[in-house]
């Protein structure tokens, strides 16, 4: 069985003196692994054990079984394992036998249990089928980062335990990064970025690195990313400007497909959803649940209300209304009632649906203005709730105006549910 030599030794935390395994001869996953170790005159350690009689010492056989032990133990179907193993230690150790240049090593290690997070195997090492040594070994498994050889990480940057970066990826000094994240393929993170636990970052996405606002001249501003987002390919996402407040952050749970992009100063709630290549310009703030669709693109110092739906190809100049679909470009964009299938996905009761669907009746079917539907909104007791409260509250604190505007009654947009 053909050994990666390179991610074996990665493996293993003992390094010195290098792998002591030529091939894997038998192998049951998970119960026991038997391999090859040919003996040469040329191992380092017969320099001084000892000159003219070569002998392997027994902490070399030692640290043989040890080495089996690992790769039994880290034999799993992730691409890239991110477990070390250790040693915590060894009983029962019997040498029976001298191993000498020429000898070739059978080396069997059986699993025999696990307590308190410390597996216990059976090691024996035999020459001609005569036994030369055997141990019980006690190892414990240690989450690490992987980092592959051709990515650039700066020896200042933090990753946590479990994660992973790819091929040609690069991470400056600033940066920090959760456990059980992956970054992509030559994506970049720069900056001072601070990313939670649970990230995926595809390749080629861009994180942390400067705005593109001319009145940026490189102070000191961040990016901070909650746990479990996705970034797919292309995605780009922007730091803070010392005008906007210095910091650029997105929550929890968030999905940006292919080429979304977040700028500078943006607040970006939990569990949203950017389609391929939405677009917020600075100083935007998406609430939770929201959903910005593909090739849509939202002015800078916008508010998207909660759980909103933004439909493809539309500009949005003003705030976009809480739990509403607004699809359209400026001036054409018009308010097409609740987003009913999105709160039905997300587990609205239809009691809540409901009030929602009135409140959106006085506000865009009555003959009513504004200010006179809100009122109207906060009389009528059986439209009292949380979210109808806050819908309220966000008309009547937009900075840039709602869209109230409905579509005319001949038009009938495609797709706005899906």
């Amino acid at each position: 069985m053909p050994l990666d030599i390179p991610l074996i030794l990665d493996r293993l935390t003992y390094r010195y003196p290098s792998l002591l395994i030529d091939s894997i001869v038998e192998h049951e996953p998970g119960h026991r692994i038997a391999v090859v170790k040919n003996v040469t005159v040329n191992e380092e350690y017969f320099q001084g054990h000892f000159p003219g009689s070569p002998l392997m010492p027994g902490v070399m056989m030692i640290e043989a079984l040890v080495q089996v032990a690992t790769l039994l133990l880290l034999d799993d179907t992730k691409d890239v394992p991110t477990a070390r193993a250790m040693l915590r230690g060894v009983d029962n150790a019997k040498f029976r036998r001298q191993v000498v240049p020429g000898d070739r090593l059978f080396l069997e290690v059986t699993l025999h249990g696990e307590s308190d997070g410390v597996f216990i195997s059976h090691g024996i090492a035999t020459v001609d089928g005569q036994t030369v040594a055997e141990a019980e070994l006690r190892i414990t498994l240690e989450e690490s980062s992987h980092v592959d050889s051709t990515a650039k990480v700066h020896p200042d940057a933090v990753l946590g335990e479990g994660t992973i970066v790819d091929r040609h990826a690069i991470i400056g000094a600033e940066v920090k990064i959760g456990r059980h994240c992956r970054v992509g393929a030559s994506a970049v993170i720069a900056g001072d970025t601070e990313i939670g636990d649970d990230c995926e970052i595809y390749p080629f996405a861009s994180v942390g690195l400067s705005p593109q606002d001319t009145k940026y001249h490189g102070e000191k501003t961040r990016l901070v990313v909650g746990s479990g987002n996705v970034f797919r390919e292309g995605v780009t996402i922007h730091c803070g400007t010392a005008g906007g407040g210095g910091v650029t952050r997105i929550g929890n749970d968030n999905l940006l497909m292919a080429y979304a992009h977040v700028a500078h100063d943006c607040i970006v709630g939990n569990k949203t959803i950017f389609a391929n290549s939405g677009t917020l310009a600075g100083h935007v703030v998406v609430e939770d649940g929201a959903t910005i669709g593909a090739f849509s693109a939202v002015h800078q110092f916008c508010r998207v209300g909660r759980e909103a739906y933004i439909g493809g190809y539309s500009v949005v100049t003003m705030d976009a209304l809480p739990y509403g679909k607004t699809v359209g470009s400026r001036a054409m964009a018009r308010v097409y009632g609740v987003n009913t299938i999105g709160l039905e996905r997300r587990g609205f009761p239809q009691e809540t649906i409901a009030r929602l669907k009135q409140a959106y009746r006085h506000l865009l079917q009555s003959k009513l203005n504004t200010s006179q539907a809100l009122d109207r909104i906060d009389s009528e007791s059986h439209l009292d709730g949380p979210e109808v409260r806050y819908l309220v509250d966000f008309i009547r604190t937009s900075k840039r105006g709602v869209n109230l505007r409905r579509p005319p009654k001949q038009a009938e947009p495609v797709g706005v549910d899906d």
